[in-house]
């Protein structure tokens, strides 16, 4: 098969790695050419490395890119203990391929913290090999060699080789252990902490073809798959033949799919010569839909039921400390609330899509996809065929934010190119990639809070009314009984109670706390003014002077972190040192998510319509001791806090008749460039290992933005969207 797009670079075979218990265990080799006249083009000295007779390195990046730079991040991690220049260095995607890479996804800003080590380790064996394989070459003790550079010296004789010179050399030798390996130290590192440019940025900005949407092979064809508003419903009728009648139509048919929303569901296949003819015969099919049981299913539904399980006993308790009805009424000053946010949806830039070709019971795909193994498994368990029997090539995502983790659309594409007995692109329309999302879940919190005199919280109780069905959480609708401010409150109760529903649910960026930081940091905030205290004093306060809380890496929080990007937040904002103007104010709010410590401050002005303006944002962030790539960290931050106000500002999926109402950009507005603030990232660097940066940098956004406007107006949000007709000068 082609490479697949349109104008894509040639594909080198990877060399495989085997896992023994001892862990990962290179497996060095040449790649050359037949005859002993042609020097070996790419030496591949690991599945991750290889080189050219000129010194070029070429580095596979395992992971999905998806906009989050992990595919200038990793290689970024193997160069740094290679010892090679960035300059030198070109990267490549990997395959799915987990036999030789492990798991390759996307999500829960895992990247960092799973591979920081182990892809060290592998840069640091190349390095042995290559140090190895000089010393021989000169009969000199490996200890006596170094390395800068893509070079080799051997300063007691004066030699010297690059590393393209010992490719050869190298394969031949046997791997190092990688426990054993002797890393950089920090001090002395030229690569790791340094800002790099983006590895595709240039093809980006050119319109290269690099995404799942520009992929091309050879007869290739188009496809779109139409699907009931109400999510699973089955076709009861299509006019299949008025869409064959429409110019370019190939091929329409029903597909049946299940009953399972993350899989196949049922729709109806239009496959053409392009995709706008696909599209044009879809629209004749004028498909009707059977019943489905959640067919009466909606938002306002869902808010009604939310209010009378409130006020009715939970469905269980998941953590219950102390005495809460003696904290609350013992306090000197008691606040309740109700919160609620909405469902939302990922809103990728680039719709779902994906390229399927089938033959002789074997296929090849092409997906923008955060999670390839599972579409590979989802796909081979649907079509019938081996796992082995499927080749997935990985191509760069138009975001992801969670969405891309399912594989619905790589499993339709797969159907219809068996079905239609050619190679298929599909690809969803914007109406297509909102109303069918696996959105992240509406919530209700009922909340109560007692302080004392001194202004600290006594109680704390929390009756959440979430998704879910059969006493289980919907996907990404759950709250952690450790939670916080679980454990740093005496009298904390967590109640629970749940809402049925048939509205598919999933990860989005951040997931659960995307939602409950706007709860939880918010209340602290009303607790805070009820004691009569500053927002910064009292959270400081509720943190306390311990450290690590809980077993860390499990359910771990550590205090101290917590309270120094607080600190160095309102710091670098001048919390308390600026007399605002009328109508504008600062919030503040912090989260621990993905194991990463954030605090942030939103300077925001309302205007006497209520329109509300984000003057600035300030970032404090606790990630372990390693910044990897400072451009890509500060990006991910700012994108992430954009993101949070965003969704603030304007973003919800109203369900009504069991069926997503907002189709478009138009009805689910984005935050647009003019309204987009300036966002100033401080890396507070401590003692600890490294984390993830694409996601827990959202969470303090929109409780942080939603207490600055209360700071400005007097006027608590509780509901999100914000309200803007709420915030009008009376």
């Amino acid at each position: 098969m082609a490479d697949g797009f349109a104008e894509g670079a040639s594909r080198r075979d990877l060399l495989k790695t085997g896992a023994l218990a001892g862990g990962l265990v290179l497996s060095f080799n040449l790649a050359g050419k037949a005859g002993a006249a042609a020097p070996a083009a790419d030496a591949k000295l690991n599945a991750y490395v290889s080189l050219t007779p000129d010194n070029k390195v070429t580095i596979v990046s395992k992971n999905p890119e998806i906009g989050q730079g992990i595919k200038t991040s990793l290689p970024m991690i193997i160069a740094e203990e290679f010892d090679v220049d960035w300059a030198s260095v070109t990267t490549k995607q990997a395959d799915g391929d987990p036999a030789t890479y492990g798991r390759q996804f996307a999500g829960g800003s895992m990247a960092t913290p799973l591979h920081w080590d182990e892809l060290r380790r592998v840069g640091a064996a190349g390095r042995a090999m290559v140090v190895a394989a000089a010393a021989q070459t000169w009969n000199v003790p490996a200890a006596e060699c170094t390395t800068a550079s893509g070079v080799v010296y051997h300063k007691a004789s004066g030699k010297k080789a690059t590393y393209g010179a010992l490719a050869a050399k190298a394969a031949t030798l046997p791997a190092p252990d990688l426990k054993t390996v002797p890393l950089k130290d920090p001090k002395d590192y030229k690569i790791l902490g340094k800002f790099m440019p983006q590895v595709d940025s240039a093809g980006l900005v050119t319109g290269q073809p690099l995404f799942g949407i520009d992929v091309v092979v050879p007869g290739m064809l188009y496809a779109t798959f139409d699907k009931a508003p109400v999510f699973g419903a089955k076709v009861a009728s299509a006019d299949l033949a008025a869409a064959k009648a429409v110019k370019g139509v190939r091929q329409a048919f029903v597909v049946e799919g299940g009953t399972d929303l993350s899989g196949l569901v049922p729709g109806v296949a239009v496959v053409a010569d392009s995709w706008w003819q696909a599209r044009k015969g879809r629209e004749k099919l004028n498909t009707q839909w059977a019943e489905h049981p959640t067919s009466k299913q909606s938002s306002a539904g869902y808010d009604a039921q939310a209010l009378a399980l409130s006020k009715a006993p939970p469905l269980r308790t998941e953590r219950n400390d102390g005495d809460v009805a003696a904290g609350l009424k013992g306090a000197a000053k008691t606040v309740e609330a109700a919160y609620s946010y909405p469902f939302i949806a990922h809103a990728a830039l680039e719709p779902m899509n994906c390229t399927a070709a089938f033959k002789d019971g074997k296929l090849e795909i092409w997906a923008p996809t955060q999670n390839p193994e599972a579409g590979r498994q989802l796909v081979a368990k649907t079509l019938g065929i081996a796992p082995a029997d499927i080749t997935l090539h990985m191509t760069r995502c138009g975001g992801g934010f969670g969405r891309r983790l399912a594989n619905d659309y790589m499993v339709q594409a797969a159907w219809i190119a068996r079905e239609a007995k050619a190679p298929v692109k599909m690809l969803w329309t914007r109406e297509d990639d909102l109303r069918y999302d696996y959105y992240r879940p509406a919530g209700y919190h009922f909340l109560s809070g007692g302080v004392d005199a001194s202004g600290s919280v006594t109680a704390w109780h929390d009756h959440f009314v979430s998704l879910g069905n059969d006493g289980r959480f919907a996907s990404s609708a759950g709250m952690s009984p450790t939670e916080f401010p679980s454990r740093f409150v005496p009298n904390y109760r967590y109640d629970l109670s749940l809402i049925p529903t048939g509205v598919p649910t999933g990860p989005l960026r951040a997931p659960g706390s995307n939602a409950l930081s706007f709860v939880i940091q918010s209340f602290i905030d009303e607790l805070a003014h009820a004691a009569g205290a500053d927002p910064v004093a009292f959270r400081l306060k509720l943190l306390g002077d311990g450290g690590m809380m809980g077993t860390p890496g499990q359910n771990g929080y550590a205090a101290d972190r917590m309270r120094g990007v607080v600190k160095l937040a309102a710091e670098k904002a001048g919390w308390g040192k600026t007399k605002l103007p009328k109508g504008t104010g600062m919030g503040i709010a912090f989260h621990f998510s993905h194991m990463g410590y954030f605090a942030e401050v939103v300077q925001a002005t309302v205007a006497a319509d209520g329109a509300v303006k984000v003057d600035k944002v300030w970032v404090a962030a606790d990630v372990g001791r390693q910044i990897v790539n400072p451009a890509g960290g500060i990006n991910q931050v700012q994108g992430s806090v954009l993101d949070g106000l965003s969704a603030a500002l304007g973003q919800v999926i109203t369900i009504e008749n069991g069926a997503a109402v907002q189709s478009n950009f138009g009805d689910y507005p984005l935050l647009r460039m003019a309204d987009a603030p300036p966002v100033e990232v401080h890396f507070l660097i401590t003692d600890n290992p490294p984390t993830g940066l694409g996601e827990p940098a959202l969470p303090p956004a929109p409780p942080a933005l939603c207490n600055a406007i209360f700071a400005a107006t007097g006027k608590r949000i509780r509901s999100l969207p914000i309200n803007t007709e709420a915030l009008k000068s009376v």
